[in-house]
């Protein structure tokens, strides 16, 4: 499936307010709601649209420290890497794992109440992860922009 200007302008809407109604879509992009319905739906079905979600406050839920915490591994085998990725997934206070190319095999986005916690999660869980040589913590100050839109 190729995206054409209206299914730009659709996921663009989407991205920004995903609990907009059918009709209220339909209208900001001037399309009937059955045409608007149906694109929607293809989207979906092509993997274009991929979840819907709700976007938690980190702080209203104890979570303001954001910290990137970048990892060096022991090695570069698949048996390393994958052993690494399986078990980063299970950690609930990490919320980004990126591969990296660069100083750092992996690149962490880790959420916490605060330096304390994140000592805790350091110690209890990272620390602990199969392969992990080395790690470099780097504290967030203040978020300063944050979107999940992507440009479409």
């Amino acid at each position: 499936m190729t995206l054409d200007s209206i299914d730009q302008r659709i996921l663009g809407v989407l991205q920004k307010q995903g609990r907009i109604s059918n009709a209220d879509l339909a209208e900001r992009i001037n399309l009937s709601a059955s045409a608007c319905h149906r694109r929607v739906q293809q989207l979906e079905s092509a993997g274009f649209i991929r979840d819907y979600v709700a976007l938690v406050d980190p702080r209203k839920v104890g979570r303001q420290t954001t910290v990137f915490v970048e990892i060096t591994l022991s090695g570069q085998t698949d048996d390393v890497l994958e052993a690494f990725e399986k078990a980063v997934a299970r950690v609930p206070d990490v919320l980004e794992c990126h591969l990296m190319a660069g100083t750092a095999d992996y690149m962490l986005k880790v959420v916490a109440r605060d330096t304390e916690d994140f000592a805790s999660i350091h110690r209890r869980s990272l620390a602990t992860l199969p392969g992990v040589q080395g790690m470099r913590s780097n504290f967030a100050l203040r978020t300063v922009f944050k979107t999940t839109a992507l440009p479409v």
